[in-house]
């Protein structure tokens, strides 16, 4: 109260000086234009009326989902369709069963084939060079890209929706889509690039760390590889590899089509018919093989010569279906997914461990992976990864605090909106929806599903789903002791409640085999991990 008084008396005091005042709704509705300004004189004080209007916001104001149109067309490929009247544009996005997790059904070896195939697509056709093709783009004032992740291969296209515009970017598009060339002389620069690839990596520890988890998490299964491949498997790949990728993959009965824009509904509908029409039909992609979980604490060091330490916890996850995912998301939020999360509290409010530390699920097609990370001094390094590991445990433990838990539904129910916010976010929740296969109307039910969660909901998926025992432990740091960490991690599950206190770094005396860093001759990744969704918002349902 007494801080509300004084940011008052602040007011009053900055109104009198100026003798100006307008309310906020004034200076938001009007952009400050210096016609609103109410002038005062020096016998009538005209703040105090105006403060009142602070009394009329509304916190309960009410955000609506767009409309979702599940068109029909003949050629029986999903499109999902919003109409949106205030901007002259289209939105049209492709999204084709065709990630990384399809390379090596062309070919032993080929990681980061989906991903050059999205690289080298529109770097020319039988038709037209690469030159052409950006120009064709540019005339229409039209964004024409296209990106591979683990599970999906995305082709936006973004341009006006007067038809002299919009005709001559779609023919382009579906002319690359058909007909790319994939040449020798673009695969071999995309191979050579690898190489500036792997020195970023080898100064990067979080990268490092992300790929390595990557791997022990999913073994031998298609998730295991970096999206973006590895030196020895692009060295691998050839035109022939890439044309086999696109006419497998890359055809209409493999995708589903998302339009935002101002069409009608009769447009929207020729215009994915005449996109599905246009595209080789082939068929869909075959269901992913399921990963294996760990069964033990798998702990996994690599040596790295820096002041700070970096540490990543994880385990494998669930599907994008599964039942249990938006009890899982709440879940989330509450333990690592912001400022007031219980690991932020544990590891930086009461101990100065971190500046930041996060924990995220992925859901995707196959069980993705539940992981948390942050980077420390390496003092610090053994006492935080117990007090890491500690919070997790209780949290699984523990019974879910049902203030927290509603004051986290209240959060992310503030945050949908931003889902679709505006027509590329919208476009792209369409996406997601028709590549999952969720009901048109997921965004509008959205709200109910999450009311509808209790506590009880959040604790079973929690008991469910979460293994502390299992997890995966990777540390970037100079030396480690892993069985003596082990065996410290192993006693501590069960022990007292958290408390604060500093604890002597424990360093290993002895060598011990640890993992090298990669060398620029083997099989490592060129890149990092890269795998964001469509929509790169935290608080986004996909």
């Amino acid at each position: 109260m007494g801080n509300l008084m004084r940011k008052i008396s602040v007011i009053l005091f900055l109104a009198t000086l100026a003798g100006t005042c307008t309310t906020f709704a004034e200076q938001l509705d009007n952009d400050f234009n210096p016609e609103t300004i109410i002038h005062d004189n020096s016998n009538q004080l005209q703040s105090i009326p105006l403060l009142q209007s602070l009394k009329n916001i509304n916190n309960n104001q009410e955000f609506h989902a767009p409309y979702v149109q599940d068109l029909k067309n003949h050629n029986a490929v999903r499109s999902l369709f919003v109409e949106s009247q205030d901007l002259p544009m289209v939105d049209i996005q492709l999204t084709f069963n065709a990630g990384s997790a399809r390379d090596l059904e062309i070919g032993q070896g080929l990681y980061g084939l989906s991903n050059m195939a999205a690289n080298l697509m529109d770097e020319g056709t039988e038709k037209y060079n690469a030159y052409q093709i950006i120009n064709a783009f540019e005339q229409s004032g039209a964004q024409f890209s296209i990106q591979a992740y683990r599970d999906m291969f995305i082709v936006h296209l973004r341009v006006l929706s007067d038809p002299k515009k919009l005709e001559p970017a779609l023919s382009m598009m579906l002319e690359v889509l058909n007909h790319a060339t994939f040449k020798n002389n673009s695969i071999n620069l995309a191979v050579s690039n690898t190489q500036v690839g792997q020195k970023q990596l080898k100064e990067s520890p979080s990268r490092l760390m992300s790929i390595k988890f990557y791997r022990e998490i999913y073994g031998s299964h298609p998730y295991a590889q970096p999206i973006t491949g590895t030196n020895g498997g692009l060295k691998k790949i050839t035109s022939d590899d890439l044309k086999q990728f696109r006419d497998q993959f890359i055809v209409a009965q493999n995708m589903n089509i998302a339009i935002t824009g101002k069409l009608t509904t009769k447009e929207a509908r020729s215009l994915s018919k005449r996109i599905s029409a246009h595209l080789k039909q082939g068929g869909k992609a075959q269901p992913l093989a399921l990963p294996q979980p760990k069964t033990t604490l798998n702990i996994v060091h690599i040596p790295y010569d820096s002041s700070q330490g970096h540490v990543m916890f994880g385990q494998l996850g669930t599907t994008r279906n599964d039942p249990d995912r938006l009890a899982l998301e709440i879940a989330n939020r509450m333990f690592g997914g912001g400022f007031n999360s219980i690991l932020m509290q544990e590891l930086r409010i009461k101990r100065g461990y971190t500046y930041g530390a996060y924990s995220s699920f992925s859901f995707s097609q196959a069980p993705g992976t539940f992981s948390f990370s942050y980077s420390t001094r390496q003092d610090q390094l053994i006492e935080s990864i117990k007090v890491a590991y500690q919070a997790l445990t209780q949290f699984v433990q523990k019974t879910i605090d049902r203030e927290q838990l509603e004051e986290t539904k209240a959060g992310m129910l503030r945050a949908f909106p931003n889902n679709y916010s505006s027509n590329r976010s919208i476009n792209a929740q369409l996406g997601s929806l028709g590549f999952y296969v969720h009901s048109a109307d997921y965004l509008d039910e959205y709200p109910k599903l999450l009311e509808k969660i209790t506590a009880e909901d959040v604790q079973n998926a929690v008991r469910k789903h979460l293994h502390p025992e299992q997890m995966t432990l990777i540390v970037v740091s100079k030396e480690l002791n892993k069985t003596n960490l082990k065996d410290i991690l192993l006693n501590h599950q069960q022990s007292e409640p958290l408390s604060p206190k500093d604890s002597a770094p424990l360093i290993s005396s002895q060598p011990i085999q640890t993992i090298a860093q990669p060398k620029a001759e083997v099989d490592a990744p060129a890149q990092s991990q890269n795998d964001k969704p469509a929509l790169t918002s935290n608080t986004a349902p996909y």
